[in-house]
This record gives structure tokens, C-alpha cells and sequence, in this order.
């Protein structure tokens, strides 16, 4: 049912009239509304409306077709706004109140400004003398240096094709927002919108005078059958900033296109644990499925205005999917779930290969290491086909946020010195002054230094940071039952389960420590099982795989092991290898467990129930295994895998950049039964992606992937500074 009706507005509306037409002034403050919750229909009858109280929501921009011709005072304070331009069509604005949207920057104040003639007043605020230098002076001074680029470098093509046209706009725009500098760093977002825009109207007015010129010149009665005018307008992209991190910002986000491998260099993170690790045979394993090479088109010539540049690809033909024979002469094994798993068909296809990790921006780097990715969490469910876009990855000295879709990194932050390798979403609770307390996503970071950094990326904001271990930390994790609590563990041997609490309006907070969990060795994985994710905690570490009681019902602050789970490759261990380094581990259901230790040359699924209840107090259980399935025969460590539990699907990378893929539908556990080693669903090749004049960049070891809740993109990080990113045609 619709929250603001006929009657709602009438109600709320004055003067006291029948027809929503008469009224004047309307306040739907304080209702919980979101954008799509106000009825455009409904409120473009009011062509008479003068004030519209709006504040106190929950609105991330004005619905699109909204028609206020008499608007002229608009109060959208205390909400989610982000995109001033949804309020453009308000052309008779006068007053506007933004005040407490965290989201919106200075830079937004003076979009608001620019795009509204007649706005005075700002957040309670005259602007104007600063009015008349947006919209005048500095759009002359934008103006003047945008023709002179043109005039200088650039002329229209002859003749003048679509496809040429196209691509000297391009060429332009990108050049004049690289070279065209104005104001106060803090306003480069500002200054970069308006140059984008100047230079497309100017761009486009040649155009016009030149198809002027040539319809003038057509002898009459003589159709034009020659070259076609008609260009397509390219959309204004939403503009992004880089996060700040302690004075330190990184700079414009880029993405470079990709040139031939070149060595790898070792991070202090995998060397100091390679010098020790066994090396394995090379004994390759082929899978059952005739996999599909995905080759990515050359990309074209790189523009020197940025290093953004996503490799594209060619359409492929799936490869066809074989089984293994179904034995009955074992015990049945099946899969416990709780939740309906989808059996609709996965077709990942390669989207976009960014290099975004680069130390300055360094195309030629192919040594910065790239460890963990996640997907940002919606922070209301029925938002969340509208933010599950977007993935954090973490490598080097950069954490970065890219849209998967077109592949542009939104945000950027940087700590020089820093090396990130590991990072988790939450959902924390906000204060804002003078409205309720609203959820925000909250990334947590942190790497070599032991400090856990905390970003508000929609917000443009790395905001608080605290020290977990005064060594380097491994991983991070947010508990799904209380989204203010985290793990971390580190190369002290501990993990630690902080209290950061919830965020005031000032991004203050305070933190505490709730437990301290001593390993045998450094933790590398944590997976808390759905069913019980406040009483334990299951690490895979360096050692072993070890079960931690996490319940706080208890005045025990330092806790060592509840039991440690082994494994049946455990037992081939030899004077070079004891199989013992977990180093993937992920729940695929409410009770499934999927885990790998270093060589073992295969994934376990294992019953996280069945194990937990065979202990009996024992200290050493043994997992209770549902099938073996069969992955890279590598002897490189520290491959992880991930699964979408939602779609039953499991994946890990391999040494070659290719991916691995499960599809755990009712057909697979049908095999279960077998005993026998189950093949993978479909391996994906690496997308040999193409650097203009260097050729294919061969695949490397993925360190990480992860997949959103609909499984519509994955991602997986290799350990040559690339992220690929990966998109479900069949979704």
C-alpha cells in the first residue's frame, strides 16, 4: 500500500482544500519516505505548490518527472541525498535546506547552485555573491580554457562520420577535464563536472553549425544520402572522490589497460610464508569440461588524460558440462539446508580487467599484490539490487571501490606505507541530528601495520581507525548477528572480537575488546556458521582448522580452542608437507562447509552439524566429510575460495588466473553418494586481456573472489595487481 495517497497530501497540505491543485504548502516530513515511496503522479498535480517540507526522510534524490513548476522553497534536510542533480528541474527554487546529508560534499552545494537560477538561499544561508561567481565567473573562465583546448589540438573529422565524431568527442572531453584546472583541490569534482559538460555543448553547437552548413548546401529536392549527422549524446557519468585518509588522499582513480607479465615480487605477507611452504610436482590436472578461452578484444589507444581502461570481450559458446557416474556402494551422503538454493543456469562471461592498485598510478605495475574483495551490503534488503554493485578490494596501499557495471573505481584510498590484506562490510547505526538513527555501510581495512581503518565511502570519509595487534593483521570479520561486532586475527598468533559500537552524527565511536582467542598459528580464514554465529567461530589458520566457543555468557575474556577439526589429507603427509595449512574455508549453506588445505589438490564439503556433534568433548574430531571435489593440482598457498549460498555455487582461483567453478545443485549431490572425487561444474579461462603493443598478459594466481547475493558479478583479484571482474549474462 502506497504511503502518500490523495487524502495523505490533502491532509498535509494548506490551505484546507478538496484539489490538490489549491494547495500551497505541503510538509511530509518525518515519514520514513524513500525516493520511490513519493508519487509522482500525485504531487505534479500540485502546479500551484510553493513549500515542500521533505526533511527528516530517508530520500537519496527527487523521483525522476517530477513537476513543481511553483515550487520555490524546498527542505530536504536530514536525509540520504546524494544526487543534486535530480533537483534540476526545479527551475524557480529559491530556498533549499540540505543541512545533515552526509553524503553531499561542498561539491554538491555548488552543483545545487549552479543548476538552480534562482536559488538565494542555501541551507538557511545568502549565497549571492558566491552564486554569481559559479554560474558566471567561473563558468566564463571554464568556457574560455575549454575553446582554447579545442582551438589548440582538436578540429572535426572529414569526413565526418558517426563513428569518427564519436570518437574525437571522446578524446576531447577526456582531455579538457585532464587539462582544464581551477580552484581549490577541494572543489576538482566540481571543476571536473562543469569542464565535462562545457566541453560537450560545445562540442555539440559545432556539430550543429556544421550540419547547418552542409543541409544548406543539398540542392533542393535532393535527399542527403551522405554522411550521417546524428550523434548520440554520451551521459554525464556520476562523478567520484577519493577518500580521505589522514591528509593523505589518493589521487584520481584510475584504471589502467594491461601490458605483458612481467616477475611478480613478493609481498612480506605470502614470502615470509612461501620460504617454509613445500613445493609440489608439477602434475597437471585436467578437468572434465572442454573449457571455453575467453580472449578480450585490444583495447584502443590509450588516452593520455587517464589510465582507465576496461578490456571487452568476445561473445563465447559455453563449453559443454560432463559428470561423473553415479555408485551406490557407499552410504548416501546429502546436503543439509535450510534455505531454497537457485537451480537457475550461471554464464559468467569476463566484464572488465582493471589495474587499479598501482603504486602512483604506474601502469607497468604487475608486482602490487591484490588480497581480499567484498561486495558492499545493502543496508535496507529492499535496497539491495541498488548497492550490490559495488565491491571494496584492498592490495598494496590502496582500498578501492568499483562499480562492477561500468567498471569505473568510484572511490580510492590510500595510506602510503600501508599494505591492505584484508577487509569487511557492516551495516552500522548512524545518529543524525534531528532525525532518526539511519544504517550506513562501514568498511573496515587493515594489512601489514595492525591498525583497522574505518571508511564511510559513500560519504567520502575515512573516519576513525584502531589498533588490533601490534603486528600485522590477517583477516577481518563482522559478525552477522550483531553488526557492530569484529574479528580480527593477526600474525600474533590472536584473534580479537571488538565492540566499535554505533557512529554519532561527528563520526565519533568507541571501541572495545570482548575477546581474545589465542591460535597455534596465524589465522587466515574466519567463517562463523549461520545457525549458531553467536556462539562459535571457526578459524582456518597456518596449523589447522580450530573451533572457537565465541558466547559471552561467560567471565572467560582469554579462550584457547574448543576442538580442532582434521582431515582425511591429513593423512598423506609426508617429510615435505603435512597438509595442514587451511587455507580456504567458506560456508555454502546453513550446515555445509567448503574448505581446502595447501596441496591437497582438491575442496572438502563437510557438515558443520554432524562434526560439532561427534565431538563429544574431544579435543581432535574428525570433519564428517559430504564430498570431495577435485580443483588445481598446485603448490601454491593462499588460493581462497567463496561461495553464494543464495545460488549454491562455490568457486576458487588457481595458479593460472582460471576459475573453478561448483555448481552444487540437486544433479552434483546426486554424486555425493559415489565416494569418488566429483569434477568441477566449468573452469574458467583467464581472459588473456591485451595491452596495445605488448600482447596478452598470461594469468596469474588468484588470490580472492567474491560474488554478490544474486550472483550477478564476481570478482576475483589476481597476484599481479589485476581485478577481473566477472558478469552472469544468464541473470
Amino acid at each position: 500500500m502506497a504511503k502518500i495517497t490523495e487524502e495523505v497530501i490533502i491532509e498535509k497540505g494548506t490551505p484546507k482544500v478538496k484539489d490538490l491543485e489549491q494547495i500551497k504548502s505541503l510538509n511530509l516530513s518525518r515519514l520514513g519516505l524513500k525516493t520511490k515511496d513519493l508519487p509522482v503522479h500525485l504531487l505534479s498535480r500540485c502546479t500551484n505548490l510553493e513549500k515542500l517540507d521533505l526533511s527528516g526522510n530517508m530520500l537519496q534524490e527527487m523521483p525522476v518527472g517530477l513537476c513543481l513548476p511553483s515550487l520555490r522553497v524546498l527542505d530536504c534536510s536530514n536525509n540520504d541525498m546524494e544526487d543534486i542533480t535530480s533537483l534540476q528541474s526545479l527551475t524557480i527554487l529559491e530556498e533549499l535546506n540540505l543541512e545533515n546529508n552526509i553524503y553531499l560534499t561542498i561539491n554538491d552545494q555548488h552543483k545545487a547552485i549552479f543548476l538552480l537560477p534562482k536559488l538565494r538561499i542555501f541551507s538557511g544561508k545568502g549565497i549571492g555573491p558566491l552564486a554569481n561567481h559559479i554560474r558566471h565567473v567561473t563558468s566564463g573562465i571554464l568556457k574560455k580554457r575549454v575553446v582554447e583546448i579545442w582551438e589548440g589540438s582538436y578540429g572535426l573529422p572529414n569526413p565526418p562520420t558517426t563513428e569518427s565524431l564519436a570518437k574525437v568527442e571522446k578524446n576531447f572531453i577526456s582531455d579538457a577535464c585532464f587539462r582544464v584546472k581551477y580552484g581549490p583541490s577541494s572543489l576538482s569534482l566540481y571543476t571536473k563536472w562543469r569542464v565535462e559538460m562545457i566541453a560537450k555543448e560545445h562540442f555539440h553547437s559545432l556539430i550543429q553549425t556544421k550540419e547547418k552548413d552542409n543541409t544548406q548546401n543539398i540542392p533542393t529536392g535532393i535527399k542527403d544520402n551522405g554522411v550521417c549527422l546524428q550523434i548520440t549524446l554520451t551521459p554525464i557519468k556520476r562523478m567520484s572522490t577519493d577518500v580521505e585518509a589522514d591528509s593523505q588522499t589518493g589521487c584520481t582513480p584510475k584504471r589502467a589497460r594491461l601490458s605483458a607479465t612481467t616477475p611478480t615480487k613478493a609481498s612480506p605477507r605470502k614470502s615470509s610464508r612461501l620460504q617454509n611452504t613445500p613445493q609440489k610436482a608439477d602434475n597437471p590436472v585436467t578437468s572434465p569440461v572442454r573449457n571455453a578461452v575467453r580472449n578480450l578484444a585490444t583495447p584502443t589507444k590509450q588516452q593520455r588524460t587517464s589510465l582507465r581502461e576496461s578490456a571487452k570481450t568476445t561473445p563465447q559458446k559455453r563449453p559443454t558440462r560432463t559428470h561423473s557416474k553415479t555408485e551406490t556402494n557407499t552410504p548416501e551422503r546429502t546436503i543439509k539446508t535450510q534455505k531454497t538454493i537457485s537451480a537457475e543456469p550461471v554464464c559468467l562471461q569476463p566484464l572488465h580487467v582493471l589495474q587499479c592498485h598501482s603504486k602512483q598510478d604506474d601502469p607497468n605495475d604487475f608486482e602490487t599484490q591484490i588480497w581480499a574483495c567484498a561486495f558492499e551490503p545493502a543496508a535496507d534488503i529492499s535496497d539491495c539490487g541498488n548497492w550490490d554493485s559495488t565491491v571494496a578490494t584492498c592490495g598494496g596501499e590502496t582500498v578501492c571501490f568499483i562499480d562492477c557495471e561500468t567498471g569505473n573505481v568510484l572511490k580510492k584510498y590510500k595510506v602510503p606505507g600501508e599494505e591492505f590484506f584484508s577487509l569487511a562490510w557492516s551495516s552500522l547505526l548512524m545518529s543524525v541530528k534531528g532525525g532518526v538513527a539511519r544504517s550506513c555501510s562501514i568498511l573496515a581495512a587493515a594489512g601489514k601495520r595492525g591498525v583497522v581503518k574505518l571508511i564511510h565511502s559513500r560519504a567520502n570519509l575515512a573516519f576513525g581507525e584502531f589498533r588490533a595487534s601490534r603486528r600485522a593483521t590477517s583477516i577481518l570479520r563482522f559478525s552477522p548477528r550483531q553488526s557492530s561486532y569484529l574479528f580480527t586475527g593477526g600474525y600474533d598468533k590472536k584473534i580479537s572480537l571488538w565492540d566499535i559500537g554505533d557512529i554519532d552524527q561527528d563520526y565519533n565511536f568507541k571501541v572495545s575488546q570482548l575477546l581474545v582467542l589465542e591460535t597455534s598459528s596465524t589465522p587466515l580464514h574466519l567463517a562463523l556458521p549461520p545457525s549458531s554465529a553467536d556462539k562459535h567461530l571457526i578459524t582456518a589458520c597456518d596449523d589447522g582448522l580450530l573451533c572457537f566457543n565465541i558466547q559471552l555468557n561467560t567471565n572467560t575474556k582469554k579462550r584457547t580452542m574448543q576442538m580442532e577439526v582434521t582431515f582425511p589429507a591429513y593423512g598423506k603427509k609426508d617429510k615435505t608437507n603435512n597438509y595442514r595449512t587451511i587455507d580456504g574455508l567458506c560456508f555454502l549453506s546453513d550446515d555445509v562447509v567448503a574448505s581446502k588445505s595447501h596441496m591437497q589438490g582438491s575442496i572438502y564439503l563437510w557438515s558443520w552439524s554432524r562434526t560439532l556433534a561427534s565431538s563429544s568433548g574431544k579435543k581432535k574430531v574428525s570433519a564428517e566429510i559430504l564430498a570431495e571435489l577435485q580443483w588445481s593440482n598446485t603448490d601454491i598457498p593462499y588460493l581462497s575460495l567463496n561461495t553464494c549460498p543464495s545460488h549454491g555455487y562455490l568457486v576458487c582461483g588457481d595458479e593460472k588466473g582460471r576459475l573453478w567453478t561448483y555448481h552444487v545443485t540437486d544433479h552434483m549431490k546426486a554424486n555425493f553418494k559415489s565416494g569418488k572425487t566429483i569434477p568441477t561444474t566449468e573452469v574458467l579461462e583467464w581472459p588473456s586481456p591485451v595491452r596495445a603493443g605488448f600482447g596478452p598478459v598470461e594469468g596469474h594466481s588468484i588470490n580472492s573472489v567474491a560474488m554478490n547475493q544474486n550472483l550477478r558479478y564476481l570478482v576475483a583479484l589476481s597476484d599481479n595487481n589485476m581485478v577481473v571482474v566477472w558478469k552472469n549474462v544468464a541473470s
